[in-house]
């Protein structure tokens, strides 16, 4: 189910981090993206920027409440932005955010965004403080 935001923000805010095209077999039969889907790909660019900070390994810990404003159609073009928001002795806030081009070229859509909490580990998976 989806619901229309009060207040949408024209622009996205973080740095473009991801791009990918939705495609057939990530959607159900009303040809919706799955939200997991959307997730994943949320994960994935929140996990680049959250290891750039770490310079190295990281593992997603939490993710904040999350609400889906829009639906994700095949052929749109997710777009994932995100910006680190807090850091603590081993963990980093990344907030991302996914917004779609719809049909590859048309109009910029927000369809959710949440704040991901990553851990920086070391080499054996153990979390170490931030360097």
């Amino acid at each position: 189910m989806t619901h229309e935001p009060e207040t949408q923000t024209e622009t996205p805010t973080g740095e473009l981090t991801t791009r990918t095209l939705a495609m057939p077999a990530d959607a159900n039969p009303a040809g919706d993206i799955f939200g997991g889907w959307v997730l994943a790909q949320m994960d994935i660019a929140g996990g680049i920027c959250a290891s750039q900070r770490a310079k190295g390994r990281v593992a997603t810990v939490a993710i904040e409440a999350m609400s889906f404003l829009k639906p994700v159609h095949v052929g749109d073009i997710l777009c994932v932005y995100t910006g680190v928001v807090r850091t603590g002795r081993s963990s980093i806030g990344v907030h991302i955010e996914a917004w779609v081009l719809r049909d590859r070229i048309g109009e910029r859509v927000k369809v959710t965004d949440a704040t991901f909490t990553f851990v920086a580990l070391d080499e054996t998976g153990k979390s170490h403080p931030l360097p």
